[in-house]
Formats: C-alpha cells, structure tokens, sequence
C-alpha cells in the first residue's frame, strides 16, 4: 500500500492529537477526512492544514462519533471524492474527571457513547469499507495509559479506554483475513492546549516523573500512527502501543 495513495479518515481532529495527526499524514501526501464534534474548529484546522501546503487535501466534517449514520455519510462523501477509505484514526474522544460515587448515568452514557460506541462503529464503518474495496487498511484506535493505570476520579474515562484496547485485539482478530491490520495507541502525559491550560506547570512536573525526561508532544503519537499505517509495520495488529516515554514502567503520579 502506497504512502502516497492513503486516504485517511481521522475523527476528533479539530485540536489537539488529532490534528497533529492529520498535519502528518498530509505532509506525507495523504488525503484526510477531518471531523469534529464542532464543525468551526474542524473547518478551521482544515483550511489551516491546507494552507500550509498550498493544497486542499484536507476536508471538514461536523460529526458527532455517537451518530453512527453521521460517520457513514461523512465516509460515503469523502470516498466520493477521493477513493476508497485505505486508513482509519478513531482519534475522538472525551477525557471526564468524575469520582466513581458521583458518576451519573446521563455521564455515563455520554462518554460511553463517544468513547466506546463512537470508537467501535466508526472502526466497523470503516473495516467494511476496506473489505468491500479489497483494501488490505489500516485501523488505528486511541486508548489511553489509564486504561491500564488506575487514576482517582477517572473510573469512567479508564474504563472506556480499557474497553478500546481490547477492541483492537478482538477487531484484528476478526479482520485478518482481509488484510487489515488493527492497533492501538495508548498515549501517556501529552502537552496539549487542553492539558497547558488546564495546568500551566503541566510539561516540568510530568517530566519530573517520566523515565525519558521530558512530557508527550503530540507529535509522539502522530508519529506512532503513521508508522501504524505504513508497510513498515505490516505484520503488527492487535497490539496496544505505550507512547509514554516509559511511564507505565513505575506509573508515578506528579
């Protein structure tokens, strides 16, 4: 499968991981469907994106991963434009911090529905495709560290990236057949907008306690999944890979 040839579906894109996601995948002469659940930060990280190379190879969606037609449409329409779908990022999600004895339901079933059901259809819609097209893909899942780690407060966000780790090794099994390969990627602290703003201290005290030194850039994981997607990791599917700068080897807290 040729690097130049990939048309690649990344959904949460609008910021942070994800659109570093899609900037790599471009730079490496994809074509890439990027959505958000908000449609002005998906428009702008795209004409952004697009800018940047003089090439519109970037298109926007508004989609909630929860609506599962959504996510069909928004695969037919870029198809329709560009060819069969060869990759697939199920990037979005939501991080929550809620004490296991105040979680409600409403929550629960919220970021269940983004995390989990939106991960799981937007892979299937995906992987039928690949099969209907004979297109040997690549699927590419976002879990988290904490799917492995337990974290006060985070019971319902762990869960559902527990839930998406083994999503990649029961949809490899399944998908063998057809060439496709499936993984996933557990990233640890990453500096994001998100995560600078809601601590400003964030990079120095998570580099205090990671083997390597220093916090996750999102280019860690951009980077991770476009190794995912090459021919050079042709033969690893099922697996769920630790981009955390060796973390989970002791897992101290700042």
């Amino acid at each position: 499968m040729s690097e130049q040839a990939l048309r690649v579906i990344v959904t949460g894109a609008g910021r942070g991981i994800g659109h570093e996601i899609v900037r790599a995948f471009v730079r490496q002469g994809a074509f890439v469907s990027l959505s958000d659940i908000d449609g002005a930060a998906a428009e702008q990280a795209a004409d952004q994106i697009n800018a940047e190379l003089s090439e519109d190879r970037v298109r926007a969606y508004e989609v909630d991963v929860a609506d599962v037609e959504a996510v069909d449409q928004m695969m037919d329409d870029f198809s329709g434009h560009v060819g069969p779908i060869t990759t697939v990022i199920a990037n979005a999600g939501v991080t929550v911090y809620k004490p296991f004895l105040e979680t409600d339901v409403d929550l629960f079933d919220r970021i269940v529905g983004i995390n989990v059901r939106g991960t799981y259809f937007t892979a299937q819609a995906g992987a039928k495709r690949m099969v209907e097209n004979q297109v040997p893909g690549r699927i590419v899942l976002l879990s988290s560290v904490t799917g492995q780690r337990a974290f006060r407060d985070f019971s319902l966000y762990s869960t559902t990236k527990a839930a998406v780790a083994m999503m990649a090794q029961a949809m490899a099994l399944e998908l063998g057949e057809f060439g496709i390969n499936v993984n996933a990627i557990s990233p640890g602290a990453i500096l994001t907008e998100r995560t600078r703003r809601e601590e400003p201290e964030y990079g120095p005290s998570w580099a205090e306690v990671i083997p390597k030194g220093r916090v996750g850039h999102v280019e860690d994981i951009a980077n991770t999944a476009l190794w995912l997607a090459s021919d050079a990791s042709s033969h690893v599917t099922g697996q769920n890979i630790a981009v955390d700068g060796g973390w989970l080897t002791y897992g101290r807290i700042p």
